[in-house]
């Protein structure tokens, strides 16, 4: 049947910025969508407030909303652009309960405007815990006990049956957000107190524990004749109580008899049938207990959902495409199979490989926090490794995860830990409390002695995958004892079977005697015909041909004879280029570098090149299967990309465009024969080396802070010395501001050292001198090595000392003269001709006075590129891969727009709700995970909008808590003036409130914490409080101060910690409440400056 003619034009919902447990897996869904329906000729506007995201390029839709996802702002849309349905199950939790809430406003109705992909009846059943419950018992689906709650006292009675330990799992949240293992009572308390508070409809559910089973996914996709399919099954490594998202997840599920597996199949079809979702895709997810077999339903989500885009990746099927689809009345009998092109989007997937996910966490971030991993999600990004083995797969994955591990243990027979922590009374612990690193003390356990079946009874990990990690450490004790006379002397077959089992290059050197490289086991294994070949996913086992080049690298097969069959076509004229993308999604590089490698496979293409993309990350657009012409699923390490330059003989090799990943392995690359392309290794080298840099500015005549280099305490302690406190520290060679850090005196340098040693005299730590009260300023440049011009120049709105990524900035900028603009553009100019960039170039300055200090060059993409990209109406990175393939700027027609006619403000979003009692304060070491982007005819209307993006409620009644430092209290009584103007009651503590008293302002005094109750912490936990501003001061009060952030965060009010920011907010502030919010799509905004 076709799809439906009723339907002109369809109003489709991202998810907003990037968040744990909602990252760029929806950019991936959303972007499929978008270009699925637009080519059946539907009519597609598009709401996110995302700049990062491939979504929102204005050619992905015909109306683009680059806006805040709440229920208000859409409405506004919905009334402007009057679209017949809209498809809310591709944009995550938050599109899922924004449609919700569109439709208990009654906006849908009134506007005739049909929800489709899933109706709110089936959301509801699916979402609402009892309804969802009584569902399961109605199909005869057993359920863990559970009783709901909408308060606490219901929780507490609640908690009299079912008892301790129990899970708390709030309704309509992602990632487990606000949820917990509770073991007890005021465990149980804080857990239910969040979660009610961070569900939508203020609904938790007490359940029974049960931890320790095992855990399984279901990937399903029904149409609207009742057509099921299983996309695929995946199986958690670790037992319940770690939320699949910080789980080890293998595809498909491997321990699952075919008897059991059937029985689950027959439970997912019943679920979502039940549950009425008849057009999409959807997750319903298992618990087994492993005594008695026992199954139950844990929860089903009526959407594409996180687990959707990797078990896309794993087989090849594109659900969020065929979910598109068959919203609009498609069935499966009727789609194409992408990938074979001959079998329909019925036929089920069938893989003969297997697929491991492992998650990649952030806690060196927030040191403080719990990293404990329980049933709320904490990871920020996530590798995806395939091998025709688990355990090929698996040592894929763990090298691919760029956290410094060469596998399943670095070096062959030497556990990770100290000799002293390395017995098995030490060891049980860390196997029977899951954190990040419990991989590790597995393979600690095995090498102490512990059998399985103890390793087992403490982690709860099922035997099966214990054994498949056993035959590694034993093959490592083996390959020891066969390096012990030199890599020369190691046996081909033995070195076969080695790489056959996924051992990397780096860990057989490790196990040879001497300083063995990986360079030199690579030469030594090629030598000998040791080399791996290439597989497709195909979705079929092989059974029918494979026309997408999607492929995987494998030893299996590999014998004395040769390699086995390799299924990479490297036949035809054209010349191929590799794009290097970004690997795991991290803090300090996320989706803004897969956005920048995207644009290079796109640009690529349309100049007649074979663009391939290499890269390990499942939730991106780079490894969607049709967004270049070869995709290779592999680590991003020498060995891998090596091995991939081997195969194909690329004609150029582009490492600017996936952050300080792929520029970590230019250097190795090019000295090994890969045709590197775009500006030069030395030059970025130039700008990395402390020394080099100075020499060029010096000469260039740029001024920058007094610094110096440190490759020991004692170097760092003189240089500091010498420039004078405070310096700004930090290691060489980092992205996101790793380990960067303010320090005020002798006795804090000593303790950064203490806590920071990895420095030397090829990794120096470099010492600056720390520009208070200074305007840090970006700008995006592109060049040619010859021309250069100037992309976007950004004023941060927070002062120097914030990271750029976590500060605001405005494009243009809303407070610099036109004679400090021109300035840093010349100088900006001077500085990549004095390099020789040959493409993308970030540059950040800090502004103090009438002066301008460069603070560092970065000869590659930036994070701000899809932001400015946005903001200017030019793709610059699409721009930049074509220079760096030889155009020149003026025939890519590269146009400067320093001060388009409306601002663009892009502010972060951070992660301080999921780690409980972190302090919120900004520093140089970057702690975002996403941004959003406001844009206004005024810079307060853009500041508004990014805050409310943002997830910021902008107050328009209520109190503000205000408390500043000494030398802010001159500066905040204006502003204070503003927020008592516009309505709002002013809270302060004694020195500020005699402060504002003096000034005639109206104020409340409130104690300090340390002072008595009631104080502020009381009022800020009571949510007495809409707004906090607070800059930090001295040492009890610091105390304070990070107590009442915290609290600020964990009761999601919004605390702003410099003037610069309050500055802005208030001003956002007035302009929200005095003027209507405008909303208009991206297109208009860039017809004004064509």
């Amino acid at each position: 049947m076709p799809r439906r003619t009723d339907l002109r034009s369809i109003l489709i919902l991202g998810s907003g910025p990037i968040v744990i447990g909602q990252a760029c897996e929806f950019d991936y869904s959303g972007v499929q969508a978008c270009k699925a329906l637009r080519a059946d000729g539907y009519r597609i506007v598009l709401i996110n407030s995302n700049p990062a995201t491939i979504m929102t390029d204005p050619e992905m839709a015909d109306r683009t909303y680059i806006e805040p996802i709440t229920p208000e702002v859409v409405a506004k849309i919905i009334e402007q652009e009057r679209p017949d349905a809209i498809l809310p199950t591709l944009g995550g939790q938050t599109a899922l309960n924004c449609a919700i809430q569109l439709h208990d406003m009654g906006v849908l109705e009134k506007f005739g405007v049909e929800m489709i992909g899933a109706k709110p009846a089936s959301i509801a059943k699916a979402e609402g815990r009892l309804e969802f419950r009584d569902a399961m018992t109605k199909i005869g689906l057993a359920c863990a006990k559970s009783q709901l709650a909408y308060s606490m006292a219901e929780a507490r009675q609640a908690l009299d049956v079912i008892g301790l330990p129990c899970v708390i799992r709030p309704g309509f949240t992602m990632g487990g957000s606000g949820g917990g293992i509770a073991y007890n009572l005021q465990e149980f308390e804080d857990i239910c107190a969040r979660g009610l508070q961070m569900s939508l409809n203020s609904e938790v559910l007490v359940e029974e524990s049960i931890a320790g089973w095992k855990e399984y996914e279901l990937e399903v996709v029904r149409d609207k004749h009742d057509n099921v399919i299983i996309v695929c099954s995946i199986e958690n490594f670790d037992p319940m109580g770690v939320h699949t998202g910080d789980s080890i997840t293998v595809a498909p599920a491997q321990t699952l008899t075919d008897r059991e597996y059937q029985l689950m199949r027959d439970a997912a079809i019943a679920c979502i049938r039940e549950i009425g979702v008849d057009t999409g895709g959807s997750n319903v997810q298992f618990a087994i207990n492993p005594r008695d077999g026992r199954m139950i339903v844990i929860e089903m989500n009526p959407r594409v959902s996180r687990s959707s885009a990797l078990a896309s990746k794993a087989t090849g099927f594109p659900i969020a495409k065929i979910a598109a689809k068959l919203a609009v009345g498609y069935t499966l009998d009727e789609l194409d199979n992408d990938i074979t092109k001959v079998t329909k989007a019925c036929f089920e997937p069938t893989i003969d490989y297997c697929v491991v996910k492992f998650p990649r966490w952030a806690f060196e971030k927030f040191p403080t926090a719990d990293s404990v991993l329980t049933t709320q999600m904490k990871s920020v990004g996530e590798v995806m490794a395939i091998g025709r083995t688990f355990k090929e797969a698996m040592q894929k994955a763990l090298r691919g995860l760029e956290t410094g591990r060469n596998g399943f243990g670095n070096v062959p027979g030497v556990p990770h830990c100290r000799p002293e922590e390395c017995n098995p009374e030490a060891i049980r612990p860390h196997l029977a409390t899951p954190r990040a690193d419990r991989i590790d003390w597995v393979r600690a356990a095995m090498l102490s002695g512990m059998s399985v079946a103890e390793i087992h009874d403490y982690s709860k990990i099922d035997p099966w995958f214990l054994d498949q990690l056993q035959e590694l450490v034993a093959h490592e004790i083996e390959l020891v004892a066969a390096c012990r006379q030199g890599l020369a002397k190691l046996p081909a077959e033995l070195l076969r079977k080695t790489k056959r089992l996924g051992f990397s290059d780096r860990q057989i050197a490790a196990a040879c005697p001497g300083k063995v490289s990986e360079w030199q086991v690579r030469e030594h294994r090629k030598h000998l015909g040791v080399v791996p070949v290439y597989k497709r996913v195909d979705t079929c086992a092989a059974e029918y041909p494979s026309f997408t080049p999607y492929l995987y690298s494998t030893y299996d097969g590999l014998s004395a004879q040769g390699p086995g069959e390799d299924e990479a076509d490297v036949g035809g004229d054209r010349q191929r280029v590799l794009v290097l993308g970004g690997g795991p999604n991290r803090i300090g590089q996320g989706i803004e570098f897969d956005y920048c490698c995207v644009h290079a496979a796109l640009a690529l293409r349309e100049l007649g090149y074979q663009t391939v993309m290499l890269n390990s990350n499942p939730e991106t657009v780079s490894t969607d299967f049709d967004t270049s012409d070869m995709l290779f699923f592999e680590p991003l390490t020498h060995e891998d990309v090596m091995n991939v330059v081997d195969r194909i003989q690329p004609r150029g090799v582009i490492v600017q465009f996936g952050g300080q990943t792929p520029l970590n392995l230019a250097r190795g690359l090019q000295d090994h024969g890969a045709p590197l392309v775009g500006t030069s290794v030395d030059s970025i080298d130039a700008a990395e080396d402390r020394e080099l840099f100075s020499k060029l500015i010096t000469k260039l005549g740029i001024d920058q802070p007094p610094n110096g280099m440190a490759a020991s305490a004692e170097q760092a302690l003189a240089v500091a010395e010498r420039i004078g406190y405070p310096v700004l520290v930090r290691p060489s060679f980092v992205l996101g501001g790793r380990a960067m850090e303010v320090v005020y005196d002798r006795a804090g340098l000593e303790s950064y050292m203490e806590r920071h040693r990895s420095f030397s005299e090829d990794r120096p730590l470099l010492v600056d001198k720390f520009l208070d009260a200074a305007i840090e300023v970006d700008v995006d440049a592109i060049a040619d090595g010859e021309h250069v011009a100037i992309g976007g120049i950004m004023e941060h709105i927070e002062e120097a000392g914030i990271h750029s990524g976590d500060s605001s900035c405005s494009l243009p900028p809303y407070s610099l003269s036109e004679g400090l603009i021109a300035e840093i553009a010349n100088k900006t100019r001077q500085l990549a001709k004095a390099l020789r960039v040959v493409g993308l170039m970030n540059v950040q300055w800090a502004v103090r006075g009438a002066q301008v200090y460069i603070l560092e060059a970065n000869p590659r993409a930036s994070r701000t590129v899809p932001f400015v990209s946005k903001a200017i109406a030019q793709p610059l990175a699409k721009l930049a891969a074509r220079v760096m393939l030889g155009e020149t700027l003026q025939q890519v027609g590269v146009v400067e727009r320093l001060e388009p006619p409306y601002f663009s403000v892009k502010a972060p979003v951070f992660p301080f709700n999921k780690f409980q009692g972190v302090d919120t304060l900004l520093g140089p070491e970057m702690k975002s995970t996403g941004e959003v982007m406001g844009i206004g005819e005024r810079f307060g209307a853009a500041f508004a909008k990014a805050m409310v993006g943002a997830g910021n409620t902008l107050p328009r009644e209520g109190k503000v808590f205000v408390s500043v430092r000494d030398e802010d209290k001159r500066m905040v009584l204006p502003l204070v003036d503003r927020l008592h103007q516009l309505g709002l009651e002013i809270v302060a503590t004694a020195g500020t409130a005699k402060a504002l008293q003096n000034a005639g302002i109206p104020v409340q005094r409130v104690f300090k914490v340390h002072e008595g109750r009631p104080n502020v912490l009381d009022m800020v936990v009571n949510r007495e409080v809409r707004l906090i501003v607070n800059t930090p001061s001295g040492r009890r009060e610091r105390n304070d101060d990070r107590l009442i952030r915290s609290a600020a965060a964990t009761n999601r009010i919004p605390c702003i910690t410099t003037m610069a920011a309050a500055a802005a907010t208030i001003q956002g502030m007035e302009s929200w409440l005095r003027k209507p919010l405008e909303v208009r799509p991206l297109q208009e905004y860039h017809a004004l400056v064509r």
